[in-house]
């Protein structure tokens, strides 16, 4: 699966930084199928290939994420990370309000 398109891309850059937004916008959803790791993309930054949003994984946190290293990765059964592709704009309210995103 393609991770990043040029739509996808052109949504990141239309959204632009959202520093000190309280509840900012995901512009997409990275996850594992074979595992319990989602990554929520908030901004990205094209020259160097690196997102900022939230890794819910062992825990949760805000921080820095490579697209190289999502592509690289390999889950159980050798499958790759995915992308997505019904994430549509949310914000972070509005993921937790579906319960797939938990509050920790």
């Amino acid at each position: 699966m393609q991770l990043m398109t040029k739509e996808l891309e052109k949504k990141f850059a239309d959204v632009g930084r959202q520093e000190g937004n309280a509840d900012p916008l995901i512009v997409a959803k990275f996850f594992d199928p074979t595992g319990s790791w989602t990554w929520y993309a908030t901004e990205y930054e094209p020259e160097t290939r690196t997102f900022f949003g939230l890794v819910d994984g062992f825990e949760q946190e805000w921080g820095y994420f490579l697209l190289d290293e999502l592509e690289e990765c390999k889950g159980h059964l050798g499958l790759g990370i995915e992308r997505d592709l019904h994430c549509g704009y949310k914000t972070l309210s509005e993921w937790r309000a579906t319960g797939r995103l938990k509050n920790r």
